[in-house]
């Protein structure tokens, strides 16, 4: 049942905990959030420290990352009982400005449909281990459609040749990844040694996942070009059921609508007992890119693809702490 809490800094904390858990690419975390107690208003900055020049040159992936975490935080408020209004990018001359969420406006909505994924937030977790080959069904891919809809967001599951086209991009574009030296290492900047305990971002090894030995199931492999020994090897799916998440345009509303929309069916997906992972190889060179389409409509961006299916949960990868991407003001 949804309850009214008060909003004191405890809680306004505890908020920006849920948000910080989505996903982002490398597990950079590019986001700030300031929150003004006199206003009762929390706005959503992009850290652009932690962007990644080479293989995100437009930002674009950052702000899919600050969407996800959008919706975390309206979820979460929800939640706790709170009626927002959220404003995406509410001063066009300041880009990094991406958000802005007013609490417990007057006759505001309540997103009551939000507040019931907010158990799967702490759940969720990428898995890059193998699924299995057990398929979705057909009601369960309908709600996740319904859940990206509702963000204004499109989610296609393609079906062969398409599908085949999309494993083989990938395929090409890891294989781009690997020969290009910058993004090599700005890759590597974004891993972190199974040892390094202290580090609060980045890929940790022990969330590498196996190195695939069989199955055509797209994974990114974080090793890059350096051997990780005794790291084991597995077969993967043979038949890896991908989703690709479009939007109409391609501007950074779209972006932050379409990180939104990714987090609302991954919550969805996690609550019904699916794990994720993503593939965002061919997504990061403009050449391929547009070659993810569906080849019947060529209509749309897409801006994530997404692998889904029945198989372990991944482990939990690090969050910098809230007090340092959290600021509050009187």
């Amino acid at each position: 049942m949804l309850t009214h809490s008060t909003l004191d800094d405890t809680a306004v904390r505890s908020l920006v905990a849920d948000a910080v858990t989505a996903p982002s690419m490398h597990n950079a975390q590019p986001w700030l959030f300031e929150y003004a107690r006199a206003s009762r208003t929390m706005v959503l900055l992009a850290d652009l420290d932690r962007a990644m020049p080479l293989a995100d040159p437009t930002t674009r992936a950052l702000h899919l990352g600050c969407g996800a975490a959008l919706l975390n935080l309206r979820a979460a408020a929800a939640h706790a009982g709170h009626r927002t209004v959220t404003t995406l990018l509410p001063a066009p001359h300041t880009p990094t400005l991406l958000a802005s969420v007013r609490f417990d406006v007057p006759h505001g909505p309540l997103e009551v449909g939000l507040a019931g994924l907010h158990d799967a937030i702490r759940v969720r977790h990428t898995s890059r281990l193998p699924f299995t080959e057990r398929r979705i069904p057909a009601g369960l891919r309908a709600a996740l459609v319904d859940a990206a809809a509702g963000e204004g967001a499109a989610l296609t599951f393609p079906t062969a040749p398409h599908r085949e086209a999309v494993l083989d991009l990938i395929l090409h574009a890891e294989g781009y990844d690997r020969m290009d030296d910058g993004r090599e290492v700005e890759q590597r900047s974004w891993t972190r040694d199974a040892s390094a305990a202290t580090s609060a971002d980045g890929i940790p090894k022990y969330a590498f996942g196996p190195a695939k030995r069989g199955g055509a199931a797209p994974m990114r492999d974080f090793a890059g070009r350096r051997p990780i020994p005794e790291r084991p090897y597995a077969d993967f799916e043979k038949s890896p059921q991908l989703a690709l998440l479009s939007t109409t345009h391609d501007t950074p509303a779209d972006w932050l609508r379409a990180g939104q929309a990714l987090q609302r069916v991954l919550l969805l997906a996690t609550r019904q007992g699916l794990a994720s992972s993503f593939a965002t190889q061919p997504l990061e060179w403009s050449d391929l890119r547009w070659l993810l389409r569906d080849p019947r409509s060529g209509a749309g961006h897409v801006q994530m693809i997404l692998r889904l299916g029945y198989g372990p949960d991944g482990p939990s990868t690090p969050r910098r702490p809230v007090d340092e991407v959290l600021t509050i003001t009187p």
